[in-house]
């Protein structure tokens, strides 16, 4: 399940860098997905950490909600959203300049408003897939992904759909894309 969740928070991450349009305002943005899986086990672990949560008592749930929110995350029923903050620096960079640590993507192509790409990660777990997103304009975007990584041995594939919205020029106290939470 440790392997599992560090996936799912791996995936969430390249989810958010991958997801960049060449021009992209910079400020707040809100990126929620819907993961899936071949064998059903990440729908599991995500109903399983809602579960989770909604059994705590009130007290060690907010205090929970409140550490996902300072992180920017929500989870909701069916998908899951991460708020995040582009700054104008990452925002006048390519898409595939962005990727977090050793991530990184190849066979990137663009084409009018559409963007596709593959990418691969060595740590915290060997992760590859690819993707396509749409680019809506400077404030919005949609896309898919195909990605197969190491899950206990095997080698497990994943799907995510993904939008993204512009939220607005202030990111208040969400920290820039890539920051370490509480620093």
């Amino acid at each position: 399940m440790k392997s599992k969740s560090r996936l799912l928070a791996a995936l969430l991450v390249l989810a958010a860098f991958g997801a960049k349009a060449q021009n992209q305002l910079p400020g707040l943005w809100e990126h929620t997905f819907k993961m899936g899986s071949q064998g059903g086990e990440m729908e599991k672990a995500q109903a399983q950490m809602q579960a989770q949560l909604a059994a705590m008592p009130p007290d060690k749930r907010k205090q929970v909600e409140a550490m996902m929110k300072s992180r920017g995350m929500s989870m909701g029923a069916n998908s899951t959203s991460m708020k995040f903050c582009l700054t104008k620096e990452q925002a006048a960079k390519p898409p595939e300049a962005r990727m977090p640590g050793d991530c990184k993507q190849t066979d990137v192509k663009r084409s009018g408003s559409s963007m596709s790409y593959k990418f691969a990660c060595t740590t915290p777990q060997q992760v590859s897939g690819e993707g396509q997103m749409s680019f809506v304009n400077d404030k919005a975007y949609t896309g898919k992904s195909t990605t197969i990584a190491q899950v206990d041995g095997q080698a497990r594939q994943m799907s995510m759909e993904m939008s993204g919205q512009w939220l607005g020029a202030d990111c208040g106290d969400v920290k820039p894309l890539g920051a370490v939470a509480g620093k």
